[in-house]
């Protein structure tokens, strides 16, 4: 049993109706050298996120979850970005970096590995699921439960957890795999998701609801 947001959770999932969604591991978000390494790449590192979401993500696919990973990249002509935000203007201005073939659009080496067995999916938009074929795909394969992980837990973790809700997927963040550039920011977003979606859970609890 686990707490989410006041309430005991406790349910099972089956593996056929289950996606993980991996969001933004990749080498602009996760790495000092990325276009966000100032502001993540030490937060990242000490969180010890990357390690824990790896084994998270090899566990879950070996009962049989998928595990889709998404890239926020920006082709020539600027795809489908708009630029009705800072974050989405310092993009848009630094898109050379964020190129599909750019080595900071790559997958961390750490992920690599699993997102060769599953797929990978771009956008240019701050949600997982807008932008790209995604909520289309999960409905064609009868999945209906996301168990996201990824970084920053405020920006594009939130912003698709809200977004899966909305559309009518069950859906929890995995609470030890994600990560944000300080602990307010993260908790205070982890305590927001509690509130708007299914709630969070850790790797362990969800682990435990596909043994």
């Amino acid at each position: 049993m686990e707490r989410a947001y006041g309430r005991i959770v406790t349910m099972t999932y089956d593996s056929r109706t289950a996606a993980v969604l991996a969001l933004h591991w990749q080498v602009n978000v996760i790495k000092p050298e990325g276009f966000f390494g100032a502001m993540l790449g030490e937060p990242v590192a000490r969180s010890g996120v990357v390690e824990r979401a790896v084994r998270f993500h090899q566990s879950m696919r070996a009962a049989g979850v998928p595990v889709i990973f998404t890239r926020f990249t920006v082709p020539v002509g600027e795809g489908d970005l708009v630029r009705n935000t800072g974050f989405m203007n310092a993009v848009g201005d630094a898109q050379e970096a964020f190129r599909p073939d750019a080595p900071g659009s790559q997958l961390i080496p750490e992920m690599r590995a699993l997102a060769e067995i599953d797929q990978v999916v771009d956008n240019q938009k701050l949600s997982g699921l807008a932008g790209n074929h995604l909520p289309e795909w999960l409905a064609e394969h009868g999945i209906d439960t996301l168990l996201v992980t990824g970084v920053a837990t405020n920006l594009t973790v939130e912003q698709t957890a809200r977004h899966g809700t909305d559309l009518g997927l069950t859906v929890h963040t995995v609470s030890d795999c994600v990560t944000a550039a300080t602990d307010e920011a993260h908790h205070m977003s982890l305590a927001n998701l509690d509130l708007a979606t299914a709630g969070c859970l850790t790797s362990e609890h969800v682990l435990s609801l596909f043994s």
